[in-house]
């Protein structure tokens, strides 16, 4: 394993992916946030976005500022570390540069529809022979064949389609989306782990085809397998954990907590340590099943006693005695807990160029010894790294001016 100093905290990092180059050719949030995840394992990622244009998510976000300076929130979110080069893609000489690129590189990873790279001249087969050791990863909301490859894919319609709205919500609410772009988000993350099994290969090199949507299917093991293994057709259970009761979320004095008595020791504790000891003797509740049964009913007798009290001082209570209980947080509630801050989630770069102000950003869900992987570098301006980048290819000064002039970058 590769190690080197972490400048931030001052302290050693494990960078298990040093010494890899991978090339960004994706867009908004699917291949960004997967090489999000592989430059804070150390990879260099450099992304390779539009002349002129860049990725969309430059002009994404909830503050319009930022979208017109090009350096919206949403591109904020997931490119801390990379670096940015441009390049044209539709102009001969942009495609001569980017097979340079790879001749230099280990991954390539693009979320264009399929046959998109193709059509463009940049596709597998060609780069392939540029560089036989290329792991090439094509991320795209149907995969590369199949009757729906063609489709428009964004998140909501991979969302609909995987079966995962008609599951959220209640019946009176469902189908619903979730609230976070969670196929981008899945498809990236399942993306990230193909490619960081493939660089682990014998013989590196080879063609990663990545479908939003049975990403998706694929989280969704206890779901399908409650269709396919006992002909369960899924429904919408709103915060109720269909495989155990009392579990779900429950109204208390100041505001909803999530309850998971989900054995029936569990079960016994919590009717005993609210003083409902009369619904331990009920023949309505007197096994899983007929708790399941009679699930709604249970809900309004619990909370009679958990309206008395607010819902942390009721977690922190039903924690201790070994029945799990947590507070339903907003966002920003989280974000201040001490849980995230002291575990090194978040990351603050001062002013990055373009931006004018300091932000915080989130990293990963791992340490590595101890320690969150880091980045040292904010998100970078649309081609802020030509110069250095096309000069380690050998290009002159003159060459680089000479190609952002013609439109090549």
């Amino acid at each position: 394993m590769n190690a080197q100093t972490d400048i931030t905290l001052g302290k050693t990092t494990m960078k298990p992916l040093n010494g890899i180059r991978v090339l960004d050719l994706t867009n908004v949030l699917a291949g960004p946030f997967c090489c999000h995840q592989l430059v804070h394992f150390g990879a260099e990622v450099i992304k390779v976005e539009a002349a002129g244009r860049g990725d969309l998510a430059r002009n994404l976000g909830a503050d319009p500022a930022l979208n017109k300076a090009g350096m919206g929130v949403s591109f904020l979110a997931q490119n801390a570390g990379k670096k940015s080069v441009t390049i044209n893609l539709k102009h001969p000489e942009g495609k001569a540069l980017l097979r340079r690129l790879v001749r230099t590189a280990d991954v390539l990873v693009e979320n264009f529809r399929p046959g998109v790279m193709d059509r463009l001249g940049v596709g597998y087969e060609l780069l392939r022979a540029e560089n036989p050791r290329l792991i090439y990863c094509a991320i795209s909301g149907f995969g590369q064949d199949g009757p729906w490859r063609d489709r428009p894919a964004y998140d909501q319609i991979i969302q609909g389609a995987s079966g995962v709205m008609s599951i959220t919500g209640d019946k009176d609410s469902a189908p619903l989306r979730v609230g976070y772009p969670l196929a981008d988000t899945v498809g990236g993350l399942t993306a990230a782990m193909a490619i960081a099994s493939a660089l682990n290969a014998p013989e590196r090199g080879g063609f990663i085809d990545v479908s939003m949507l049975e990403s998706v299917v694929a989280t969704m093991g206890w779901v399908v397998s409650n269709y396919l293994v006992a002909g369960v057709e899924p429904q919408a259970n709103g915060n109720e954990n269909v495989t155990s009761a009392p579990s779900g979320a429950f109204a208390t004095a100041d505001g909803p907590i999530n309850i998971a008595a989900n054995k029936d020791e569990q079960w016994q504790i919590l009717a005993g340590y609210l003083g409902r000891d009369d619904l331990l003797s009920d023949p309505d509740f007197a096994t899983r099943e007929l708790r399941k049964a009679n699930r709604i009913r249970l809900r309004g007798e619990l909370e009679k006693t958990l309206a008395t009290r607010g819902a942390e001082e009721w977690a922190a209570d039903l924690n201790r005695i070994g029945v799990p209980a947590g507070a339903i947080l907003t966002v920003p509630q989280v974000l201040s807990a001490p849980q995230i801050a002291e575990r090194g989630l978040l990351a603050t770069f001062p002013a990055p160029d373009g931006v004018g102000r300091d932000i915080t950003v989130v990293r990963t869900g791992v340490k590595l010894n101890g320690q969150a992987p880091v980045v040292d570098s904010p998100p970078p301006l649309l081609g802020a790294d030509n110069d250095e980048i096309y000069a380690a290819l050998g290009l002159s000064p003159d060459d680089i001016a000479r190609l952002k002039s013609e439109g090549a970058i």
